[in-house]
């Protein structure tokens, strides 16, 4: 998700029956590939539109007005969490303190699991992966994932408005759809905590 200067390119690799993983950026600046030190920060993916409007304010925090969401293909987010490791230590997850600090500094993608947010923005009990790329997923990010990036600060500014006027039910109704993702055993259980 790093070629944002141009709009991408079709890919003709992609398998359209693939359906590709939608995350949420509120900071466009930040995602671009030739700023320096890219690399050595995250990028971090957010795959729940709630949680990314808890984020961002609904669009409204300084440098966080416009929000885009980014498809990548399923290949490449499940590369990314079959790389990834949890951002925090866990006891029973991992063997050891050091072992996971060693683990967390070679792996170019990080999970962390927080909650998932309703339309007022209050945490639910269930939580949301977030996924932080840095150094060789960052550039397969940029150079073969991204499927599509679309602006959808209007839509977070539709919604925001109708949760603002107590309208939940028009607001759920314009909520893209977000299915759990089929993910297999073998793409968490190292990252479950």
């Amino acid at each position: 998700m790093h070629a944002l200067s141009h709009e991408p390119e079709p890919r003709p690799d992609h398998d359209p029956p693939t359906r590709p993983r939608k995350g949420y950026c509120s900071d466009p600046a930040r995602q671009l590939p030739n700023q320096k030190g890219y690399e050595e920060s995250l990028t971090w993916i957010k795959p729940s539109f709630l949680w990314m409007m808890y984020r961002c304010g609904w669009g409204t925090k300084a440098g966080q007005e416009t929000v885009l969401a980014f498809e990548i293909s399923r290949g490449g987010f499940e590369w990314a969490l079959r790389h990834a490791c949890l951002s925090s230590y866990v006891r029973g997850v991992h063997p050891d303190r050091s072992t996971w600090q060693r683990q967390v500094k070679r792996a170019p993608a990080r999970v962390q699991w927080d909650p998932e947010r309703d339309l007022h923005l209050r945490p639910l009990p269930h939580r949301s992966l977030q996924l932080g790329l840095s150094g060789e997923a960052v550039r397969r990010y940029a150079d073969e994932w991204t499927v599509a990036i679309s602006d959808v600060t209007p839509l977070a500014r539709d919604i925001h408005a109708l949760v603002s006027d107590g309208d939940l039910d028009s607001a759920a109704q314009l909520l893209p759809q977000e299915p759990p993702y089929p993910a297999g055993d073998d793409l968490l259980t190292h990252l479950h905590p």
